[in-house]
């Protein structure tokens, strides 16, 4: 698994298996989050599966699900709320490019300097330009 570190909080990925839970636990992960939905490829683990994978090494499993391209201001607005919480959250979908995107736009909606999460979304190996323009809190 690449864990990309988005900020002190929040770390992305692609998709992996239910065995790679331990490792995220012993970072000090708390809450695992899906941004995939279920059955997207053929290949995925179910939600139950990693929902079952997470609790058994004492992770919360939270399921955001959106197709690549559709993500929307309710899904950042969840993520928003979940941050909040101060947890130490792991995203994932396909890439981890989703996962960074709804980052930012949580981000975003908390009032982040647009400028700073382009830098550590590029730092990571993504692009949220498009979210950058895409969302105002206002």
């Amino acid at each position: 698994m690449d864990i990309k570190r988005l900020d002190d909080q929040v770390t992305v990925s692609e998709q992996f298996s239910g065995a790679a839970m331990a490792q995220l636990a012993q970072s000090g992960v708390k809450v695992v989050v899906c941004n995939r939905p279920e059955g997207e490829s053929e290949d995925q683990p179910t939600h139950a599966a990693m929902e079952t994978a997470a609790e058994e090494n004492g992770m919360e499993y939270v399921v955001i699900p959106f197709a690549r391209g559709q993500m929307t201001l309710a899904h950042c607005q969840q993520f928003a709320e979940l941050l909040a919480r101060g947890d130490k959250v792991h995203a994932f979908c396909r890439t981890g490019n989703r996962s960074c995107n709804l980052w930012a736009g949580a981000r975003i909606l908390d009032g982040a300097d647009k400028k700073a999460l382009l830098g550590c979304a590029r730092a990571a190996g993504f692009d949220v330009s498009g979210v950058l323009v895409a969302i105002d809190p206002e």
